[in-house]
């Protein structure tokens, strides 16, 4: 059998399918959604992941394609260790990829049309969302206790399940998943903002940065809000270091909105889960722009700009007839 990581996997159309194929890519696509979400949730990256799933996808046709190997009794976690061990060892090029960064490093945003939550586009999101405000503390973790609190306080797998996808001992399992339960407790206590109150905020902060009311920015900012900006060094706006107090950031907020990109439009979409504002500059997305409210739900206490036109290829905008589609083969990890 013959590895196919772009092409189809099931054949190609010129002569008869191979039955193991065909099988096997059955049972990856049954799991992908699942499989995004727990590596995108790990890597914070959709570019990564999908390299990932490729990969992944390439280990388990070629465990599949043994004829002398014994039957895989629950696919699923097969599926799930080889992923996970994939997206661990993806993790030093990650490292390796920040020491150069410019600015501040920020997730790739995971961004689907907030009208069209049934779309199978939102599936990845649906499964589980993490917010952009928990991956960034998420960052903070090392691989192991990452993969440990994703995997156990996201997912629900049990210690001794991620116990086997990691090779570790239940014992130690144990101690990874306290330990980094009580960085991401300390960071950011867990709490579910309302969704119509965020779309609310959201939407009057836009419209007071667009009019330069500051005097509506202050109002709506916590005193310790925190403006952070991801542009890699590719866009002019973005700053090297986050920009910290509510006068700060009001300011900041309305210079950008008096200085908006040519054809500028703000569209309403789900990024991770929560609404939040993506500006486009005609049909090119420009920036999204996430807020995270206080748990008491009345101010914005972190604002999250991502700018960076690499992390932002991958956003659509709902009128665009193949936003949410996929014309790849379905075993392909985009």
């Amino acid at each position: 059998m013959s590895d196919t990581p772009s092409g189809s996997p099931a054949g190609n159309g010129t002569g008869p399918e191979d039955p193991s194929v065909t099988a096997a890519t059955t049972v990856f696509v049954g799991h992908r959604e699942l499989l995004f979400s727990i590596v995108y949730n790990m890597l914070g990256s959709v570019a990564d992941t999908e390299d990932v799933l490729q990969e992944t996808w390439l280990s388990w046709a070629r465990k599949s394609g043994q004829a002398t190997a014994p039957e895989i009794d629950n696919p699923r976690a097969y599926l799930i260790r080889i992923a996970v061990n994939h997206a661990l060892a993806r993790q030093a090029t990650i490292s390796r990829r920040r020491e150069t960064y410019v600015g501040p490093w920020l997730p790739e945003p995971l961004v689907t049309d907030a009208s069209e939550s049934d779309d199978a586009a939102d599936q990845a999101v649906r499964t589980e969302s993490v917010s952009m405000a928990l991956l960034v503390v998420l960052e903070t973790l090392t691989p192991l206790e990452r993969a440990v609190f994703v995997l156990h306080e996201v997912f629900g797998y049990a210690h001794t399940e991620i116990a086997e996808i990691l090779g570790r001992t239940p014992s130690a399992v144990r101690q990874l998943a306290h330990r980094a339960r009580g960085h991401v407790q300390a960071r950011r206590p867990r709490y579910q903002a309302d969704p119509d109150l965020q779309r609310r905020i959201t939407e009057r902060f836009v419209e007071a940065a667009m009019g330069g009311d500051i005097a509506a920015l202050m109002q709506m900012l916590a005193p310790e809000v925190t403006f952070w900006t991801d542009g890699g060094g590719k866009t002019r706006s973005a700053g090297l270091r986050p920009v910290k107090g509510r006068e700060k950031v009001a300011r900041l907020m309305a210079g950008y909105a008096s200085r908006p990109p040519k054809n500028f439009d703000v569209r309403y979409m789900h990024v991770n889960g929560d609404q939040s504002a993506v500006v486009f500059s005609g049909d090119s997305p420009y920036a999204v722009v996430v807020m995270d409210l206080t748990p008491e739900g009345d101010q914005v206490r972190e604002v999250y700009a991502v700018t960076n036109p690499d992390k932002l290829a991958h956003v659509r905008l709902a009128e665009d007839p193949a936003a949410g589609e996929d014309d790849r083969d379905p075993a392909d990890a985009g």
